[in-house]
């Protein structure tokens, strides 16, 4: 999926405040000043993005290492970007951000790895990185490879950073079942707005499988029930493996016709289950009945 930042009034999506718009939204949007944004990459292992700035607002999603931002501005140690990946607008730790350059290379595969000092397992760890997320890797030493441009660790970019190198997968390489990797992932804790593999809420599982899979979708259960893939008729028994189950505000991936996986707030996990069983305790929430079953494309 495309995101067009200039075309929504989705708040989540508009890289805009009363006091500062991306210099594209003027005439559009009504700001005291209009900016040019500047491109930077995440080099964190991952950074909460926050809908304010300060350690006390809420979690509205994550980025994960590698991933390209857009910033606005910089202001004590937040800084104001939009996301590359699904358009994200928020707030991120300063200290998570660099340089645009290089490219990410690679991507993790393991359900997490950790970054070194040298390539040396026995060396203090700096950081970890979780599944999905990507770096432009150097030539092997021995069993690790260098990660070129480093880590963010401590509020610090640290030069250098090796990382076990059968823990990562050229980025061409795909896994193609979404509901494989989801399996993965099952025992993860829920995060609400969690986006790694140390914690995951519903859609965050959904973008993160689908991300595994070369499909770029969007970050919230609603947004993706409004994009991605073929509509299917409102009939749980043409459901197969990696179809996905909306409700109003949460979404599954079907494990095969009658089992669905999702990251919940009731098991406080991802977690697999009967279709039937979800539906039914699920009714009697705030998100009521399914309102759509859809076949990624």
């Amino acid at each position: 999926m495309t995101v067009d930042r200039f075309a929504t009034t989705d708040r989540r999506l508009l890289p805009a405040r009363p006091d500062l718009a991306d210099h594209r939204l003027r005439g559009r949007i009504t700001a005291t000043r209009y900016v040019e944004g500047e491109p930077r990459r995440v080099l964190a292992g991952s950074a909460p993005l926050c809908r304010g700035p300060g350690r006390d607002a809420g979690l509205d999603t994550e980025a994960q290492r590698g991933e390209p931002v857009t910033l606005y501005e910089d202001w004590e140690g937040f800084s104001f970007v939009q996301l590359g990946s699904d358009g994200y607008v928020g707030y991120l730790p300063s200290a998570a951000l660099g340089p645009v350059d290089p490219t990410p290379t690679h991507r993790v595969t393991a359900l997490r790895t950790f970054v070194y000092p040298a390539p040396d397992l026995k060396q203090p760890v700096l950081a970890h990185l979780g599944l999905g997320a990507t770096l432009a890797l150097d030539e092997s030493e021995g069993a690790y490879r260098r990660i070129v441009g480093g880590i963010a660790a401590d509020g610090r970019l640290i030069h250098d950073a090796f990382v076990f190198a059968a823990h990562c997968a050229p980025l061409e390489e795909t896994a193609a079942d979404i509901a494989g990797s989801a399996e993965r992932l099952i025992g993860t804790p829920y995060l609400w707005g969690g986006r790694t593999s140390l914690g995951l809420d519903c859609s965050g599982l959904v973008q993160l499988c689908c991300s595994l899979a070369g499909l770029s979708v969007p970050r919230d259960a609603d947004q993706q029930e409004a994009a991605l893939g073929e509509a299917l008729p409102l009939d749980p028994s043409g459901l197969r493996r990696g179809d996905l189950v909306f409700w109003r505000g949460h979404v599954g991936i079907m494990l095969d016709p009658a089992t669905i996986i999702h990251a919940n707030g009731h098991h406080m996990a991802v977690a697999a289950e009967p279709l039937d069983t979800a539906m039914t305790r699920i009714r009697e929430t705030s998100y009521g009945a399914v309102t759509s079953l859809r076949r990624p494309g």
